[in-house]
């Protein structure tokens, strides 16, 4: 599962959004995360402008992006207004992976990236937009070219959890769901200390242990 997914992803039960994300492990490489966080730091335009991440385009002397994100071509209020609701989205996601990179990547876009792009927002100097690109780019990396391993995702409003086994989001109906195989997944959490002691004091749906 890709983290860009979870921008959109409701409880199939009651519709409730947004859910939250816990995080186990990635199926990305840690080297790949470097990569990505190596390419912001440096501000490597020749990276960033080659692989055409961000496209911009000029309509009726306005300018419309869309990248792996926004994928619809959208003015750029508009656009940077989306953008920032995607980041929003980081406040739901609790990585509790085992590799410190990836929280610092996720660390970097919900404060010094946010920061960014709401400051370019409030001034709107189209002349600066390049010095924006570094920030969009890594964003996008971040969400749409990594990979959840495994997870879970929670409905605070009924209770239910959903694991994420092998990049897979299992959101099935209740009566489709493997009674034994997500017992042993919720018992698997709790004997690794992947989920804290107060989860597990909840009514949780539609298993529990």
């Amino acid at each position: 599962m890709k983290p860009w997914l979870f921008d959109i992803l409701a409880c199939p039960i009651d519709k409730y959004y947004p859910l939250k994300l816990f995080i186990f492990t990635f199926e990305t490489k840690p080297a790949k995360f470097q990569s990505i966080f190596h390419t912001y730091m440096k501000r490597d335009m020749e990276t960033i402008r080659n692989e055409n991440i961000i496209e911009i385009s000029k309509e009726n002397d306005d300018l419309h992006l869309k990248d792996n994100i926004i994928i619809a071509k959208s003015p750029i209020k508009k656009y940077l207004n989306l953008i920032i609701s995607s980041i929003n989205e980081l406040k739901n996601i609790y990585d509790k992976s085992p590799n410190d990179i990836t929280r610092k990547c996720f660390n970097t876009i919900s404060s010094e990236i946010k920061n960014k792009i709401l400051d370019f927002s409030k001034e709107m100097n189209i002349e600066k937009l390049d010095d924006l690109l570094p920030e969009l780019h890594f964003l996008n990396k971040i969400k749409t070219e990594t990979e959840i391993e495994s997870g879970l995702l929670f409905c605070q409003k009924c209770h239910r959890w959903f694991p994420i086994i092998e990049t897979i989001p299992q959101m099935l109906p209740d009566e489709y769901r493997d009674e034994r195989k997500e017992i042993q997944f919720l018992k698997s959490l709790k004997e690794n200390n992947l989920m804290d002691a107060k989860f597990f004091q909840q009514d949780l749906k539609p298993f529990d242990i």
